[in-house]
C-alpha cells in the first residue's frame, strides 16, 4: 500500500510503498477514500525538516538542551549516534481522513466491516490507503454526509474546541483572526450557532471567501482599519471573545485581539503564533486568555486515545471524538459547507505535486483544502511487502536475522550493533508500522518487511530471531519462537508475570532453540574486569544505584499491562548484573519503596536486597528522586580486601592492597556489541548460549518477586 512520508533530516518527500497496518485490539483498519492535508500545520514540519542542522537547533532550543545533558551522561559518541538516528526518521503525515472499515479489532464493538468512519490522529489517521485508527479517534459519518465533506471531521474538531474554552452565550459577537481552513470552519460553526461574526485576514481572497460562507463582516488587514471596523460592528463595546487561528511568528495577532476585546473579554489561541502577552492593555481590560488543545479532551491521554476509555459523558461532555460527531451532524444538517473550501483534490500517486503546490503556489492560486483522494477499486496490499534482491553464496557460518519490532531501541542500538558483526544479513523486519520495517529493510538490503510477526517466526530461512517490541510481547514471541525451534534474543525483561516464566521455561527447555534475553550490562567491559577480579573473592557486598531520573506517570512503562513498570522493564538490568558478579544461587529478596506525599510509590523510587547461597549480599537502588546532571548509573563491589566501582560504564577504579587502578573508556560501553558478538558466535559454533538458562531465570524471577515483596512488605524466599 501507499502512503505519504517525510524525511526529517532533509525534508524530502516521498510516496512509499510498504506493508498494510496489522489489526490491534481497541482499534479498527479503515480503507481510505479521502484524508485532508492541514496545509498549514504539514507546511510549517516540512519547512522545520528542510532547515539544516544549526536552524533546526535554533529552532528548537529545547530539543539541544536535551542533547546537551545526553553528552554528559552518556558520551558525545553515543550520543551523536542517537541524534543521527533519529534525523533519519521518516515522519507520516496527515491525521484527518474518512474511509471504510475492512476490519475489526478486538474490544471494538461501536463498528463493523463496511462501516463508514471519519478517523483522526497524527501516526493513526495519515495519507495512507490502509490506516489502523484506535476507536476513541473514530466516528461513524452519517449517510447523507460524503466522504471527501467527513475527512474534514478532525480539523474542524480544532475549530470547534477553540469555541467551546470561550464558553460563550447566545448573542454575544466573536471576531476570527486568522481565515485559512481552520478560520473558515471556525466562522462557519460560529454562525450556525447564531454568533455575529467579524473575521480578519491579510488575504483579501480569505476574507471574500468568509464572506461567502456567512461571515457577518470581513476585514483585510493592511487595508481595512480592524479597530474602527470593530467598533463599529459591536456598536462601540468591543468583542466578546477573539478566536486566533493564524499561524505565525508574528505577535500582531496577540496584540490586536487585545485592542479588539471588551473589557473582561476572552481570547482562545488556536493557531501557532507567538504569545508575548502586552501586559498594560490585557491588565487593563482584565482579559482572559486560553491556549486551545487541540480536538478537544481526551487530546495526549493514552488511557484514552490508545487504551479506548472514555471519560464519563456527564462529567466531560465534549471530548475529541464527540467534537467530531458535532462537526458531521452539523455537515449532515447543512449547517456547514465545507464543498466550497476544496480547492484542490489529487490522488494518492499525485501527493508530491499537492505539496510542491502548497510549499511554492508560483501562481499564487487559492489554496485551502487539499484533499488526497484513494481509489475505491485498489485492493487491500498484504502484510509483507519484498524487495527484489540478488543474494550471492551464503559462507558457512552466515547468520540470516529477523527483527521483531522497529522503534527506537532497535533502530539506535540492536541495528548498529549488527552492522559491525560480519556474516549477518538482517533478512526480514516486521513492525506494526510498516513504514518502519520497509525503511529498516531497504537500508540493510533485506528481503522483506512486513506487520506481522508470525512471517518471521515461520520463516525456515531465519536462524535468529531478534525481538525488541515492547514489553507485554515479549513473553508471547519468545513461546511462539521456542515452539519453532528458532534461536531467540528477547530484548529485556524476559516476561511481565511468574505465569509467563514458567511457560517459556517449559518451552526453552524442549526447544532445539537458544534463549536469550538483553541482560547487556554483564557484558560491559568493566563488568567483565569486575568478574575476573572478584571471581576468587566470596562473599561480594554489591550496591548498583540508578539515577533513573523522572518519567510521566503515562508513559506506556508504566503501564502494568504494556510496559510492567520500570522496576521489571529496566531495575531488572542491576538485579542480573549482581546475579552475574556474586556467581550463586540467590536465596531472597526484600524490596521496599520511598513513601511520597503520604502514598508508597512503587514505579520509582526502591531498594531491593538480594541474599544469595554464598553469603553475598547485592542491593539495588533505583530512583527517580535524584538530578540528571548525576551519573546515571553506578555500581560499588567490596570483597577479598578490594573494591571496585564503575561510574556510568565509562569509567572504573579497582582498589586493592598494592594501590589503586583506574580503567576508562573513551566513550560509554553498556555491552550492547559484545552481547550480541558472542550470542552469534554461540550460534555459529553450536555452544549453549552465553548466559544459562537458569541464570535467565533467576534474574527474571528476583525482579518479579521483588514486586511482589513490595506489594506484601515481606521478604520473599526463592529457595
Amino acid at each position: 500500500m501507499k502512503q505519504v512520508f517525510l524525511s526529517l533530516k532533509n525534508g524530502k518527500l516521498e510516496v512509499a510503498e510498504i506493508p498494510t497496518p496489522s489489526l490491534r485490539s481497541g482499534g479498527i483498519l479503515i480503507k481510505n477514500y479521502f484524508s485532508l492535508i492541514s496545509a498549514g500545520t504539514e507546511k510549517s514540519i516540512i519547512r522545520l525538516a528542510q532547515k539544516n542542522l544549526i536552524e533546526k537547533g535554533r529552532s528548537r532550543p529545547d530539543l539541544i538542551r536535551q542533547v546537551m545533558n545526553k553528552i554528559k551522561t552518556e558520551g558525545l559518541i553515543s550520543t551523536l549516534k542517537t541524534v543521527k538516528q533519529k534525523l533519519e526518521e521518516y515522519l507520516p503525515l496527515g491525521y484527518s481522513c474518512a474511509g471504510e472499515v475492512i476490519a475489526v479489532g478486538e474490544g471494538v464493538e461501536e463498528f463493523k466491516i463496511g462501516d463508514r468512519v471519519a478517523g483522526a490522529g497524527g501516526g493513526y489517521a495519515s495519507h495512507g490507503e490502509v490506516v489502523f485508527v484506535p476507536k476513541n479517534l473514530c466516528t461513524k459519518i452519517p449517510d447523507n454526509v460524503s466522504y471527501q465533506e467527513a475527512c474534514f471531521a478532525t480539523v474542524a474538531a480544532i475549530a470547534l474546541e477553540g469555541i467551546r474554552i470561550l464558553n460563550l452565550t447566545a448573542g454575544e459577537r466573536v471576531g476570527v483572526i486568522g481565515l485559512g481552513l481552520i478560520g473558515q470552519l471556525t466562522v462557519q460553526i460560529l454562525r450556525a450557532y447564531g454568533h455575529p461574526v467579524i473575521g480578519f485576514d491579510l488575504d483579501p481572497r480569505q476574507v471574500k471567501k468568509s464572506l461567502e460562507l456567512g461571515l457577518n463582516k470581513g476585514v483585510i488587514i493592511g487595508q481595512d482599519d480592524p479597530l474602527e471596523e470593530s467598533r463599529i460592528f459591536t456598536d462601540n463595546l468591543g468583542l466578546d471573545a477573539i478566536i486566533i487561528t493564524a499561524a505565525t511568528q508574528s505577535n500582531q495577532p496577540i496584540e490586536l485581539a487585545g485592542e479588539l476585546a471588551r473589557k473582561r473579554g476572552r481570547i482562545s489561541v488556536v493557531g501557532d503564533i507567538s504569545i508575548n502577552v502586552p501586559r498594560k492593555i490585557y491588565y487593563e481590560k482584565e482579559l482572559r486568555l486560553t491556549v486551545s488543545c487541540s480536538y478537544g479532551p481526551g487530546r495526549y491521554d493514552r488511557n484514552y486515545e490508545e487504551k479506548g476509555i472514555d471519560y464519563p459523558f456527564a462529567y466531560v461532555r465534549w471530548t475529541e471524538k464527540r467534537n467530531m460527531q458535532e462537526f458531521l451532524r452539523l455537515l449532515a444538517e447543512k449547517k456547514i459547507n465545507v464543498e466550497s473550501l476544496i480547492t484542490h483534490t489529487f490522488e494518492i500517486n499525485q501527493a508530491l505535486d499537492a505539496y510542491n503546490l502548497i510549499l511554492d503556489n508560483p501562481d499564487h492560486k487559492e489554496i485551502v483544502g487539499v484533499l488526497l483522494k484513494y481509489l475505491a477499486e485498489t485492493k487491500i496490499a498484504p502484510t509483507v511487502v519484498y524487495r527484489e534482491i540478488s543474494e550471492g553464496p551464503r559462507p558457512k557460518d552466515h547468520l540470516n536475522i529477523g527483527l521483531i519490532g522497529v522503534g527506537n531501541f532497535a533502530k539506535t542500538i540492536v541495528l548498529p550493533c549488527l552492522k559491525r558483526i560480519k556474516n549477518v544479513s538482517l533478512v526480514a523486519a516486521a513492525d506494526t508500522d510498516g513504514h518502519e520495517s520497509a525503511s529498516v529493510i531497504k537500508k540493510f538490503n533485506g528481503r522483506y518487511a512486513t506487520t506481522d510477526y508470525h512471517r518471521i517466526i515461520n520463516d525456515p530461512d531465519i536462524d535468529l530471531v531478534i525481538v525488541a517490541t515492547r514489553h507485554n510481547l515479549h513473553a508471547q514471541i519468545a513461546i511462539e519462537a521456542l515452539r519453532n525451534n528458532k534461536n531467540v534474543h528477547i530484548e529485556k525483561p524476559l516476561c511481565l508475570s511468574e505465569e509467563e516464566l514458567k511457560e517459556i521455561i517449559e518451552k526453552a527447555q524442549g526447544s532445539r532453540g537458544r534463549l536469550m534475553v538483553g541482560f547487556n550490562r554483564r557484558f560491559a567491559p568493566h563488568a567483565i574486569i569486575a568478574k575476573k577480579n572478584f571471581k576468587q573473592s566470596k562473599p561480594l557486598m554489591i550496591c548498583a544505584r540508578m539515577n533513573a531520573g523522572f518519567l510521566p506517570k503515562e508513559h506506556w512503562t508504566h503501564d502494568p499491562i504494556e510496559g510492567g513498570g520500570r522496576i521489571v522493564g529496566e531495575a531488572c538490568h542491576f538485579i542480573d548484573l549482581i546475579n552475574f558478579l556474586a556467581g550463586a544461587r540467590p536465596v531472597q529478596v526484600f524490596a521496599t519503596a520511598v513513601p511520597l506525599g503520604g502514598k508508597i510509590q512503587t514505579k520509582d523510587n526502591v531498594f531491593v536486597t538480594i541474599d544469595f547461597e554464598n553469603g553475598s549480599r547485592g542491593c539495588v537502588l533505583y530512583t527517580s528522586l535524584g538530578n540528571k546532571n548525576a551519573p546515571k548509573e553506578y555500581i560499588e563491589i567490596f570483597g577479598g580486601d578490594k573494591v571496585m566501582t564503575i561510574d556510568n560504564f565509562k569509567s572504573a577504579l579497582l582498589y586493592t592492597s598494592s594501590g589503586r587502578r583506574k580503567y576508562k573508556l573513551f566513550g560509554q560501553d553498556k555491552g550492547h556489541f559484545n552481547e550480541f558478538k558472542t550470542f552469534i558466535e554461540t550460534i555459529r559454533q553450536g555452544l549453549p548460549a552465553p548466559i544459562p538458562l537458569d541464570e535467565l531465570i533467576n534474574s527474571s524471577l528476583i525482579t518479579l518477586k521483588a514486586i511482589e515483596s513490595l506489594r506484601s512488605g515481606q521478604p520473599i524466599r526463592l529457595i
